[in-house]
């Protein structure tokens, strides 16, 4: 059963601090209002299927709203309209209440890729950027970088094993 008296104390708990984390993503308050409502939504319903063990509630809630954003992006741009996401580096994803050491150690992650991807070549980084980073398709990359499909496949698929490969290195290290 749903506890609605402890929904809303989790939504006065965390809402100033996702709408925080939309509004740096998509730069507009209307639309950061709408991805944190469609969050808040999805949350209430998922709360049971909730696992602990594989992310902290709130490093939860903001993958949540990341992913609403990106749906919100998605529509106003299918309605024609401009929206600009910047790219969050590793700690705008971080539980905002982890501490010292698990943000040092986020803060090395991150360091550690952007590394790795310094070794890829300018086209090969752009093309996983804007798949991962940008939640793009492969089509829509190949489309927006004028190439063919099978090309950004290959490029984001060697790209990937030369960053695994480089990250076992750095880890091993």
């Amino acid at each position: 059963m749903q506890d609605r008296a402890a929904f809303r104390r989790l939504y006065e708990a965390t809402s100033a601090k996702l709408f925080g984390f939309a509004l740096r993503v998509l730069h507009k308050e209307e639309l950061a209002e709408e991805a944190v409502q469609d969050a808040y939504v999805a949350i209430w319903h998922a709360a049971a299927s909730y696992q602990m063990h594989l992310a902290a509630p709130l490093t939860w809630m903001v993958t949540i709203v990341r992913n609403k954003a990106l749906d919100v992006r998605r529509r106003a741009l299918a309605d024609g309209g401009d929206v600009r996401v910047e790219l969050e580096d590793a700690d705008g994803l971080a539980d905002m209440a982890a501490g010292p050491h698990e943000l040092a150690q986020l803060s090395r992650d991150a360091q550690a890729l952007a590394r790795c991807m310094d070794t890829l070549a300018g086209r090969q980084r752009q093309a996983i950027g804007m798949a991962y980073l940008h939640d793009l398709s492969h089509s829509d990359v190949a489309a927006r970088l004028g190439l063919p499909l099978g090309t950004v496949k290959t490029w984001i698929r060697r790209g990937l094993d030369r960053l695994r490969d480089c990250l076992s290195r750095r880890e091993a290290a």
